[in-house]
């Protein structure tokens, strides 16, 4: 018979995974609430309608599309068959799709329940997203993502409060980080004074890569796209710009004077960085002015963490955007949003080994199985265990006390209860510490006030 398994780019979760799993998300959710974010969750399927053309075109071919239930061949003629077009045999067979991230449906959300909502709407959403991607190390089909929004509201004090978000989340976690941001309209504004306005998209997506491939790369990338030498001269200092927050707020207020939206982003940033230095932030706040993402979406401030200690991508990212439900026919909502990544975090939580010993959660105690008689006497002593918080167990037969023990050990339950006939006429349990196998008799409330 062939072994079952699961579809490729999905994962299986253990209970300890899903333990620490659980950590992350309820460490997150936690911080969300104390400033005042309130939770959603939207259907794992959005109509096709709400998801085609929102993505671009590649996007549109990772949509996993569901065919409708019922006689999915109704309204397709034989020409249709014979031509085996996939997209247009999706359009007529699949009216629904699975989501392909929590950006989308969240704009649907709020257009649709607009009447309902107070703006600002600070909105948080943990949930699985769906993307029909070529599955490698890192990149799977289904993943998780935790996103935080606040929309309706112009203030920058949204992204004041996202920076200590961020910085409290990865403090719980014990995480050293360094939150860096740029602004949109500062890139703007380099790419209107070095005359090249038009080729911003050009600009910032090769200067995204300085990190990764170095200046003389970057500068090649550049030629490639027709920038021509004297831009890519009068750009160099800009990228490679030192010193601190203040000192490259104060260079970039003398190249950017004679761009309006530049300095508009230059006092963006000011503002942010002058607000957050009165709160008590424990990260690394960097100005990193080669830090672009996704830069047709984002209008204002941008954010991305990275992890200190461990070599890899970025753990978190978002920024300020206009116009979020204009594709829904609801102009003017602009917001601020970022996105937790939740199987980064998880990858450098083990890697730092940063799990705190409690929140894997499993059984603290197990008592012994001995029999029917035994067994009647100890279970009010366990209700009376769970009263009081202890995760306990009963071990359900009376095995041999190797095969009891064995599953104690498996599971890392730290203690055990034995309580046979002699211990009952004594009103006493024998508790055993797993770790250094000491055991000693103690009372119901001894037992109690021990955990």
């Amino acid at each position: 018979m062939q072994k079952p398994s699961i579809p490729k780019g999905t994962r299986d979760f253990s209970p300890e995974e899903m333990a620490k799993r659980n950590y992350i998300f309820n460490t997150i959710s936690e911080v969300f609430r104390l400033y005042g974010f309130q939770q959603i969750e939207t259907p794992a399927m959005e109509n096709l309608s709400t998801l085609m053309g929102k993505y671009g075109e590649e996007g549109d071919k990772l949509l996993f599309k569901i065919l409708n239930s019922g006689d999915c061949f109704s309204g397709i003629s034989d020409e249709d068959l014979r031509e085996k077009n996939p997209v247009r045999f999706a359009v007529k067979a699949c009216e629904k799709g699975l989501r392909y991230d929590l950006t989308v449906p969240f704009a649907r959300y709020v257009v649709q329940h607009r009447n309902e909502i107070h703006f600002p709407f600070k909105r948080y959403q943990i949930q699985p997203v769906w993307r029909a991607d070529r599955p490698q190390k890192g990149r799977y089909r289904e993943f998780y993502q935790c996103d935080g929004d606040v929309v309706g509201s112009d203030s920058l004090v949204n992204e004041v409060e996202l920076i200590q978000i961020m910085d409290e989340v990865f403090r719980r976690f014990g995480i050293r980080v360094c939150i860096k941001m740029n602004n949109r309209k500062i890139l703007t504004g380099i790419a209107e004074i070095i005359g090249e306005a038009d080729k911003i998209v050009d600009i910032t997506v090769a200067i995204d890569k300085l990190d990764k491939i170095g200046l003389e790369n970057v500068n090649e990338e550049l030629r490639s796209k027709g920038l021509p030498e004297e831009a890519i001269e009068r750009l160099r200092p800009i990228i490679l710009s030192q010193g601190t927050n203040k000192e490259k707020i104060a260079t970039l207020r003398e190249i950017l004077a004679t761009s309006e939206i530049g300095l508009k982003g230059v006092d963006e940033l000011d503002f942010i960085l002058d607000c957050v230095s009165n709160t008590p932030i424990r990260a690394d706040l960097e100005l990193d002015l080669t830090l672009a993402r996704g830069l047709n979406y984002y209008t204002g401030a941008i954010f991305e963490v990275k992890a200190l200690d461990v070599q890899i991508g970025s753990i978190t990212g978002g920024g300020r955007y206009d116009n979020l439900t204009g594709v829904f026919g609801m102009e003017g909502v602009s917001g601020v949003g970022f996105s937790f990544g939740a199987d980064r975090i998880f990858d450098v939580l083990n890697q730092l080994d940063l799990y705190p010993e409690d929140s894997l959660k499993t059984t603290q105690l197990l008592f012994v199985n001995f029999g029917q008689k035994e067994m009647v006497y100890l279970l009010p002593l366990i209700a009376k265990a769970r009263e009081a918080g202890i995760r306990t167990e009963l071990y359900p037969e009376p095995a041999k006390m190797k095969k009891q023990m064995g599953y104690a050990d498996a599971k890392k339950i730290p203690f055990v209860a034995i309580v046979g006939e002699n211990e009952m006429a004594e009103g006493k349990i024998n508790l055993k510490n797993m770790l250094t196998g000491e055991q000693s008799p103690v009372t119901l409330e001894e037992l109690l006030e021990r955990f």
